[in-house]
């Protein structure tokens, strides 16, 4: 039987008293054991949603450079692309 070890490191934060007393009566309302489990728990999911979200737009402006690069630089084509254009085109005559 393995056991994982977690390295933990220690997070600090100096808030005004009102402010922690909303995050308690959220915590409170939500349903969560305690103060620290709604704030990771929060904090974690908006982390997720933020990191999904900025990925997204990452990987959609990647794509998007790769297609008008594409677009404006064409490949030549291969000999099986003008293979396949040949096969197309002689089954297309044929089937009229």
């Amino acid at each position: 039987m393995s056991t994982a070890i977690t390295e933990q490191t220690r997070f600090d934060a100096r808030l005004p008293k009102e402010q922690k007393q909303f995050f308690e009566k959220a915590a409170y309302l939500g349903g969560y054991r305690n103060l620290t489990d709604f704030i990771f728990r929060t904090v974690q999911e908006k982390a997720k949603e933020i990191i999904n979200e900025k990925e997204q737009i990452i990987a959609s402006e990647r794509d998007s450079q790769i297609f008008f690069d594409a677009i404006t630089n064409p490949h030549k084509p291969s000999e099986t692309l003008k293979s396949a254009l040949n096969d197309y085109n002689s089954f297309i005559a044929n089937s009229k």
